[in-house]
């Protein structure tokens, strides 16, 4: 027959790797008692507090600094106040205006425009005689020089000093080039002028 079995010492037992309630993956779970519990929601909620107070003043500290560029930036802003109304200079016309258009009737706009480009005019040397609305044009003007034939088509729509220097270096070039008389000159459009 075989051999018979051998009693295992208690001793061997004890240091077996299986031992009696746990899983061979983990060691035993332990059991919370209530103090325990409460002493986890109490530590909990303290955190919850402190990370909702920094959350909070970290909101307050931004919306201070961001207060205080907007409060910088709109008092830098400021140069004058509103209320105050800039002097603007309204220039007459001294010349002759002429209409084509016996039912063209001439804006407060083009009247402005027509007495500041002949104070520019006259700030260069030149002396206008004389300026003619053409028949239905409600934004082109016609200026007359004293010594010169011709006429300069302007508009209003761009400013008077661009339109007088324009004019002014047109007139030097053609005198450069031994031209005196012309139709018209052109210095409508910006960049550009033309002659005739």
């Amino acid at each position: 027959m075989g051999e018979e079995p051998k009693l295992v010492k208690r001793k061997m037992n004890r240091k077996s790797t299986i031992m009696s309630g746990r899983t061979i993956g983990g060691a035993r779970e332990q059991l919370e008692t209530k103090r325990e519990r409460a002493a986890a929601r109490k530590k909990d909620k303290q955190k919850k507090f402190l990370r909702i107070s920094i959350t909070t003043a970290g909101f307050i500290l931004l919306a201070i600094v961001l207060g205080i560029f907007t409060i910088k930036l709109v008092s830098d802003s400021k140069t004058e106040p509103l209320s105050e109304e800039t002097d603007v200079t309204i220039y007459q016309p001294t010349i002759e205006i002429v209409e084509e258009d016996a039912t063209h009737q001439i804006t407060g706009r083009m009247t402005s425009y027509i007495g500041q480009a002949e104070a520019d005019l006259r700030d260069l040397g030149y002396t206008p005689s004389k300026v003619v609305v053409p028949s239905g044009s409600i934004r082109t003007i016609h200026f007359y020089l004293n010594g010169y034939t011709g006429y300069i088509k302007m508009t209003i729509d761009r400013e008077t000093a661009v339109s007088v220097e324009d004019t002014d270096r047109l007139i030097r070039y053609l005198t450069s080039q031994g031209i005196t008389d012309f139709e018209y000159l052109d210095v409508r459009t910006p960049g550009k002028a033309f002659w005739k």
